[in-house]
């Protein structure tokens, strides 16, 4: 069986679902990139969807729906997206099983070397 690109935690579920209630104008769910940036060398990049753009995986999970860049699906494939909240901030966060270190401030990711020669 085939592993899934990403898998959303009920908390994940429901901070999409209300982001994409919520929104100013009609979209589709959210988009997940990954960018080059940071003491790590990759971010992710979560923005909302306003179309299906050719190429990229569609995600639907329990009304939740996210699209994933092409260019991402390497760097997050098995991840699971959750969403956490504390006195301080509220954040998507991701459990990646690709990554192979993390910067002090969490905001960048460095894969693992068989993930980035791919």
């Amino acid at each position: 069986m085939a592993k899934q690109i990403i898998t959303l935690t009920d908390a994940a579920v429901e901070r999409v679902k209300s982001l994409m209630a919520r929104a100013d104008d009609a979209i589709l769910g959210l988009r997940i990139k990954i960018t080059s940036t940071g003491c790590s060398g990759h971010a992710y990049d979560i923005k909302y969807a306003h179309e299906h753009v050719a190429g990229e995986e569609k995600v639907e999970q329990d009304g939740a729906v996210v699209f994933i860049d092409p260019m991402a699906i390497m760097y997050i494939l098995g991840s699971e997206m959750d969403f956490v909240e504390d006195t301080l901030q509220s954040q998507f966060v991701f459990n990646n099983p690709n990554e192979a270190a993390r910067c002090g401030c969490g905001e960048s990711f460095q894969v693992k070397s068989e993930v980035a020669a791919s």
